[in-house]
């Protein structure tokens, strides 16, 4: 078939060049068609693969990849038809075409693998057990070693020499390679370090000091972690800047299912005192102390009051630390502080109990005959006139 064409070539045309002409005019209508039956082959492929009850092979080789190999049948085409059409002394001639060819073989191929690998990382970000996890950088660096394979495979066609030739005299300049990509290897070793030890996912909350980020992780990159504050702006983050500093993660305490509470409330030192026996009686009539023996100090009756109303109130964590305890005493009066936890890690949740809780602490801290220091504000002072 082929010395057929080359026979029918040189009888019907007078010169080389139009013979030439002739040639690469047959070869790009032969690479056409090859482009469109490939195309029809692969979209029947395709809809086979949609049939089949696994839905792997769907993300896998979806449209998209599809379409990148339909485009290498008609250089895969030239490619062979190339060398059978030509004669040997007109390969100089069409030479240029052959390197150009090869070229677009070999990014065609490199656009395929990275297609492949998006989809790779596509199915395992829709699982619903590999989703959370930070493998995102190591896919990305899977895509930069496959361009960095294709450009060193295209400067040694372009230079007609082995690819190993080529690595041997970049191995020279590893070091401005690894000072141009340090941002790059650190980002690789860094996600795989949080993926590892299972640091960080997606949809956590975690808060880092140093770049003044505090909210959800929404992406973990090569180079890059996102993370949305809680005022809706989003800060990135390098992520080894989070291996070689420290940050917090809260997403333990919220699948603890319980958020502390540590506050303290400042009680007027000179508001301590001993009641008396009609004032701890006034106290028992309204319900503010319990069965067991009284002790006569008002500081202690109500700690203990406010412990027992926290051990009672359904909006406290029950299986967890709860305790009204004193702090050093400060110039500001005597800390009196709260430590338990809700039973919820909603935010809004979580500050509504808080305030509740002391709501009730700043109306009933009086009736013990305490007074919650402050500091002097001017309408004291003019009460003073």
């Amino acid at each position: 078939m082929i010395e057929a064409v080359k026979l029918f070539f040189y009888q019907h045309f007078d010169s080389s060049a139009a013979v030439v002409a002739a040639t690469l005019l047959a070869i790009a209508l032969a690479s056409i068609v090859s482009y469109f039956v490939c195309k029809m082959v692969l979209y029947a492929a395709e809809w086979a693969i949609s049939k089949t009850p696994t839905k792997l092979d769907d993300v896998l080789l979806n449209d998209r990849f599809m379409r990148g190999l339909s485009q290498l049948a008609p250089a895969l085409m030239v490619s062979w038809l190339l060398p059978q059409l030509f004669a040997p002394t007109e390969e100089r001639a069409v030479a240029w075409v052959n390197v150009f060819t090869s070229i677009y073989i070999l990014w065609v191929v490199v656009y395929i693998i990275n297609i492949l690998i998006g989809n790779a990382y596509s199915a395992l970000s829709a699982h619903r057990r590999t989703r959370p996890y930070a493998v995102k950088g190591i896919f990305q660096m899977l895509k930069l070693v496959a361009i960095a394979i294709g450009v060193i495979v295209c400067i040694s066609i372009l230079l007609g020499k082995q690819p190993m030739v080529i690595l041997t005299a970049l191995g020279a300049s590893a070091a401005v390679m690894s000072l141009v990509f340090k941002d790059t290897i650190l980002g690789l070793v860094a996600s795989i370090q949080l993926t590892a030890n299972n640091m960080m996912q997606r949809g956590d909350w975690v808060a880092v000091d140093r770049y003044n980020a505090n909210g959800e992780v929404l992406d973990i990159s090569l180079t890059t972690v996102k993370i949305r504050n809680w005022d809706n702006t989003v800060t990135t983050v390098p992520p080894y800047a989070l291996i070689s500093d420290s940050f917090r993660n809260y997403e333990p305490m919220v699948k603890s299912g319980g958020r502390r509470v540590e506050r303290a409330v400042f009680i007027d030192v000179n508001s301590v005192c001993i009641l008396t026996d009609s004032e701890i009686s006034r106290l028992n009539d309204e319900g503010l102390l319990c069965g067991e023996a009284v002790p006569e100090v008002n500081l202690t009756l109500f700690r203990r009051h406010i412990e027992r109303y926290l051990e009672k109130s359904p909006l406290v964590n029950h299986a967890m630390t709860c305790m009204v305890r004193q702090l050093e005493p400060t110039q500001s009066g005597l800390p009196v502080q709260l430590y338990f936890f809700t039973n919820t890690t909603a935010w809004v949740e979580y500050e509504h109990i808080q305030a509740d809780v002391f709501d009730y602490v700043y109306a009933v801290v009086h009736k013990f005959g305490l007074r919650i220091y402050q500091t002097p504000s001017g309408h004291d002072i003019v009460d003073l006139r």
